[in-house]
């Protein structure tokens, strides 16, 4: 069985996309609609930048969507691997769950774009700049890492100090936990990871303290948004990052959704759901970032990342 996985932000880089745009005008269509649908010359930022635009979560969300659907449309159009006849389940990280919904025929391009615009521009206000903060911890797992944000929390509370947060955001493999939350709270966590067991710990250069409870207002507005998308089934189950279980229902994902925005991605979670449900080929579309985390979570597994015209042709041959 086999699983289309999609990558989530952070996968962003100029020169996104141009490439496989000059060489097919599938890709050239795909990001000519989003264009379109948000109003933007965004594929001219992905190709050109510059990166601290591109990096800004309104703009590097539909990007990143774009040009796995872009990677996806060459696929079937140009390749004639369809979707619903080579996959058993699509998956996304955060944002790449949308993608993941588009692909599989639940959202359309121009739907999926514009959510993800909304989506990045309320996570965005949701918190002020300066006042949230990521950081990923090295070297420990789930347990481990929701013992030291804990602690960090706590240590600032018995200073005589506010009540924080600080949260598991991404339990992404075995090894790689990211949390999330006030940045005086997450500071603290960097600074004790270290001795309670981490083998490193780093601040993240992101603008908004994503996938915790701060997130709030985003939530609430991405409740709004969805209520009014058009929503279909998609032709094959998606795996919610929020607890990491197969569901096809429009109204369960509408709710997955709304909550994957305060809610832990459980992307560790959901591999080994896959496997456990038979999937031993993980495909990423999009990116290079997901397909090693898959072979620390599921080391048997068969990965393969594409990205290029070569990487298409590449799996093409081989499905």
């Amino acid at each position: 069985m086999r699983a289309f996985i999609f990558p989530g932000q952070g996968s962003q880089s100029v020169g996104m996309g141009a490439a496989l745009a000059a060489a097919s005008p599938h890709a050239r269509e795909v990001f000519g609609e989003v264009d379109d649908a948000l109003g933007q010359n965004l594929f001219r930022l992905m190709s050109e930048g510059p990166a601290d635009e591109l990096t800004l979560t309104e703009n590097a969300q539909p990007a990143i969507m774009a040009n796995a659907i872009a990677v996806l449309r060459v696929l079937e159009k140009e390749g004639g691997v369809r979707l619903a006849e080579k996959a058993d389940f699509v998956a996304g990280h955060s944002l790449g769950e949308y993608t993941a919904l588009c692909a599989a025929g639940a959202f359309d391009l121009a739907t999926a774009a514009r959510l993800l615009k909304l989506r990045g521009q309320a996570m965005q206000a949701a918190v002020p700049v300066g006042e949230g903060a990521m950081a990923a911890l090295l070297g420990v797992d789930l347990e481990k890492a929701q013992t030291i944000a804990g602690a960090a929390a706590d240590s600032i509370l018995a200073e005589g100090g506010p009540q924080l947060v600080a949260t598991v955001a991404n339990d992404n493999d075995p090894s790689q936990v990211v949390i999330s939350g006030h940045r005086q709270a997450i500071e603290r966590a960097v600074a004790l990871a270290k001795e309670m067991g981490a083998k490193r710990a780093l601040l993240l250069p992101v603008s908004a303290p994503f996938h915790c409870p701060l997130m709030q207002p985003a939530a609430e507005a991405m409740e709004n948004a969805l209520l009014d998308a058009d929503l279909r089934a998609p032709l094959v189950p998606v795996y919610a990052n929020v607890d990491a279980v197969a569901i096809a229902d429009p109204g369960a994902i509408r709710v997955a959704l709304v909550q994957q925005v305060t809610g832990m991605v459980r992307w560790r979670e959901s591999v080994l759901a896959m496997q456990d449900a038979g999937v031993s080929d993980f495909v990423e579309l999009g990116g290079k970032v997901l397909g090693p985390m898959v072979k620390r979570i599921a080391p048997d597994a068969t990965t393969t990342s594409v990205v290029t015209m070569d990487d298409i042709e590449a799996l093409v041959a081989r499905l």
